[in-house]
């Protein structure tokens, strides 16, 4: 609790020195994009949350990644987890149907039953879903997409090690506009897709209805892959929203997705030909958000509810892994929440003061525990200050978490606590240039079968360990970031130091689980794009970009070994051309380094340690405006190669994915 005090204290001075510093100046007037004396546009004025309030780019110390609309409609993917393979955010783990990890500096998302199991969180406007399973996430209705890269525990609470990604669903705006689009593709693949977004008066509304289905694939080899495709893949999205007094606005937002019968095949050399799982993840929120006039005082409230679920059947028809058992099998969890702020803002200074509280209940019909509840409340204080005419920004916060589990089933019950501190800078040494660093920790809660568990499983006794410490991180981390006309960098090195990892101490018959191992992971990352079209002024776009991420150790400092499952190079690169006419192309190609991975294929006990190649994927994206309406609308004709260049590769060893795919599709806007 000292602790707690004193980094409030902290928090507290950056809010006393701006308003010490402050001198008699006029405000500065930030326009949507600014122009040095030459007549150049500068560093961009991106808006974004990563902080839970909407600040701009340049304001922000840590490294923050945007996946704008533009870039989301020229991408092949259809869902998020697709689109952050695309854009080399970090590594995965992909299997066929729907399951998708994402991976942000080493650290993964947890794709089976609660979002706290893993290092990194997959939030929707700002909160929970209580699913790291990417997949789950379709495209249609996002706005964009924001990575926070590093730790984010101050912002979000548990899990938040490696990073967050933020999905922002799309807002209506100006006059209504509507879409009708269908797809078909290779393997049996078909699309249907409708939308709408406008504003009318004081109403503003957005909406998309996605379904999908597909026959089983072939690999890149020409072999059938039995049981990969799924009966329907469903997405509805819907934000509306009234503004009744001017900078107050109420809206819901709901979020469905449901895939029923996806094929779940088990390893190519073990192709199970009936095993398949359905997936549900529903959410719906209930926001105000609201403020004075003059900007001086905002707020925001949020409740919000909703289930994730899946269900895996496991007939007895066919048997080549020997554990199918005839029955389903089924994992629910069910979340509500609730997210309060409040926000102080003048020419100097920022500060925002909230509370969080999240309730999980988990459910496992066939194996324990059965289950489970997750009860964490929060408070945070963040603030920034901006002083020496608006070029210095440095910024902190801290959070305290109170978690409680109950194993339900067993009637054990334990809590702890913990202070997340975060503190940055950044400084604009031109127009069009800025350094940045920033510190952050974050930490992993134990779940309730680590912490409260006393039941026997398969002949073993799991008891939890009420001692166990949280997993924690502490993070740093050095940026410059470039914009400068049309051209685009940035530059970030990281180190971060993991311990209190918590693990099973293998006992038998007891076992129970301990804080065992540290590790550390260090590395580069960067960002590139330009616009050679608007850069000599020719009426058309040619943008090349680049993006990668780069571990230069990621080390078990227990054993010296480099830690399993992470591959130490990620690089997206490709080129954007458009005509601003209506004919658009994009060339993207992603590759995935090398890795230790330990090898389950074959059969043996312990699992053999081993080294699984990299690889690159290229996805083609062609569109062109067939007829234009006028008044009417217009027809756009949309072509996709997915793995272009018919690449074998897949990323969980013996799961290969498709061959090369084609897609043909028409869409209508009104």
């Amino acid at each position: 609790m000292k602790r707690f005090i004193g980094l409030m204290v902290f928090v507290l001075c950056l809010c006393i020195v701006p308003v010490l510093c402050a001198q008699d100046a006029s405000s500065v007037g930030w326009l949507s994009s600014k122009e040095d004396k030459s007549g150049a546009v500068v560093l961009e004025e991106v808006v974004v949350t990563a902080s839970r309030v909407e600040e701009k780019k340049k304001e922000i110390t840590s490294n923050v990644t945007i996946i704008d609309e533009e870039d989301i409609k020229m991408s092949s993917a259809n869902n998020l987890g697709d689109l952050l393979i695309e854009k080399g955010i970090g590594h995965t783990e992909r299997l066929p149907g729907c399951s998708i990890s994402i991976g942000i500096r080493g650290f993964r998302s947890n794709t089976l039953g609660i979002d706290l199991k893993g290092h990194v969180i997959i939030l929707l406007d700002g909160h929970r879903i209580a699913t790291g399973n990417a997949a789950k996430v379709m495209t249609k209705n996002i706005e964009r997409v924001e990575i926070i890269r590093g730790p984010a525990s101050v912002q979000y609470g548990s899990a938040a090690i490696g990073g967050v990604v933020n999905v922002i669903t799309k807002r209506g705006k100006d006059k209504p506009t509507a879409f009708v689009e269908g797809m078909l593709g290779s393997f049996g693949y078909e699309e249907g897709s409708v939308g709408f977004s406008g504003k009318v008066n004081e109403f503003d509304f957005s909406g998309g209805f996605t379904t999908e289905s597909r026959d089983d694939y072939d690999t890149a080899d020409g072999e059938r892959y039995y049981n990969t495709g799924y009966d329907k893949k469903e997405n509805y999205s819907l934000n509306l929203g009234f503004e009744f007094l001017p900078e107050n606005r109420i809206g819901v937002i709901y979020n469905n997705f449901n895939a029923d019968h996806v094929g779940n095949p088990s390893y190519l050399s073990q192709n199970d030909l009936d095993d398949s799982k359905d997936s549900r993840n529903r959410s719906i929120d209930l926001t105000y958000d609201g403020g004075i006039a003059d900007g001086l005082f905002f707020w925001k409230v949020r409740y919000f509810e909703g289930k994730d679920e899946d269900k895996w059947f496991d007939p007895t028809a066919s048997n080549p892994d020997a554990w199918d058992d005839g029955f389903p099998q089924k994992v629910t969890v069910d979340h509500e929440g609730v997210q309060a702020q409040v926000s102080y803002n003048q020419q100097y200074l920022l500060v925002t003061a909230g509370f969080d509280w999240m309730n999980y209940e988990t459910k496992d019909d066939t194996y324990s525990p059965k289950n489970t509840e997750y009860d964490n409340p929060a408070y945070f204080l963040l603030a920034k200050t901006r002083l020496f005419d608006q070029k210095l920004f440095i910024s902190g916060g801290v959070r305290h978490d109170k978690y409680e589990v109950d194993m339900k089933s067993e009637g054990n019950t334990e809590s702890d606590d913990h202070i997340s501190p975060r503190v940055g800078a950044a400084y604009l040494l031109t127009d069009y240039l800025k350094l940045r660093a920033n510190y952050g920790e974050a930490f992993r809660m134990p779940t309730a079968k680590q912490l409260a568990a006393d039941y026997v499983d398969w002949g073993i006794h799991y008891v939890g360990n009420p001692n166990l410490d949280p997993e924690k991180s502490k993070a740093y981390e050095g940026g410059i970031d470039l914009s400068y006309a049309s051209f685009n960098s940035s530059l970030t090195y990281f180190y971060t130091d993991f311990k209190d990892k918590i693990a099973s101490d293998g006992g038998w018959p007891d076992t129970t689980y301990v804080n065992i191992g540290k590790s550390e992971i260090e590395g580069v990352e960067g960002e590139f794009s330009c616009d050679i079209g608007t850069l000599f002024d020719w009426n058309f776009e040619l943008k090349p970009y680049a993006s990668f991420g780069y571990l230069t150790k990621y080390k078990d400092k227990e054993t010296d070994e480099d830690l399993k499952y992470t591959s130490d190079l990620h690089v997206s690169y490709g080129i954007t051309i458009s005509d601003f006419e209506g004919l658009s192309a994009n060339l993207n190609l992603a590759y995935t380094g090398e890795q230790t991975i330990e090898d389950f294929e074959s059969g043996l006990w312990p699992a053999p340690a081993v080294e699984k190649g990299g690889f690159t994927v290229a996805n083609l994206v062609i569109s062109k405006k067939l007829l234009d309406y006028e008044n009417y609308g217009g027809i756009t004709l949309r072509g996709e190669i997915q793995n272009l260049l018919d690449k074998d590769y897949e990323y969980v060893k013996g799961y290969p994915m498709p061959g090369r795919s084609l897609f043909l599709g028409l869409r209508y806007d009104y």
